[in-house]
């Protein structure tokens, strides 16, 4: 299995981030992440409950096979890939509507292959849930999706999430907690 590594690009471990981290451990396991860029020691210790922790960012730490999923690759990520890579990163931002290539930026000049998981937006833990799935043999033209998440809330309201989430068996895949920390905090 390859090593997911998530380089944290905000500026702090926000609460939101936290979830789809851990949600990301539940999915690859404990041993198989890694988390870069993790300046903060308190920071640090918390994500070591849930993954590896590097202070480094990637672009000083050097290691074979790696890919950058990135929306704006030309090639999409596929299981016979996984020969290819022993590493797979993901940017751990909250992505902006409309999408910047915020990933691109940040890993503009790293020598790696880079793939997409389709040209929409998605959060970090749908991104890590839809490459493992890959990895494990489902090809991405099996997977269904929406691309956009509506959460209702009081009075008729709703909040709209404009990114992509996999679906299955009806319900999107979602961190455990992800829908009641959107509602009380609506931080997006």
């Amino acid at each position: 299995m390859p090593t997911y590594i998530i380089e944290h690009l905000d500026t702090e471990l926000y609460k939101w981030s936290f979830l789809e981290y851990k949600h990301i451990s539940e999915i690859v396991g404990k041993k198989n992440l890694l988390f870069t860029n993790i300046k903060n020691p308190d920071e640090q210790k918390k994500l070591k409950r849930i993954g590896k922790v590097e202070m480094k960012s990637l672009k000083e730490i050097t290691f074979r096979k790696t890919c950058i999923l990135d929306p704006d690759a030309s090639k999409t990520l596929e299981p016979k890939d996984k020969k290819e890579f022993d590493y797979l990163i993901f940017g751990g931002i909250l992505g902006n509507d409309p999408p910047e290539q915020r990933t691109q930026k940040a890993f503009t000049g790293m020598q790696s292959e880079r793939r997409n998981l389709g040209n929409k937006q998605m959060s970090t833990n749908t991104a890590v849930y839809v490459a493992k799935k890959i990895m494990d043999g489902k090809p991405f033209s099996a997977f269904e999706f929406i691309d956009e998440l509506v959460i209702p809330i009081d009075n008729g309201e709703e909040i709209i999430l404009p990114f992509r989430f996999v679906v299955e068996n009806g319900k999107p895949i979602l961190a455990k907690g992800y829908v009641e920390f959107v509602k009380k905090y609506d931080v997006f």
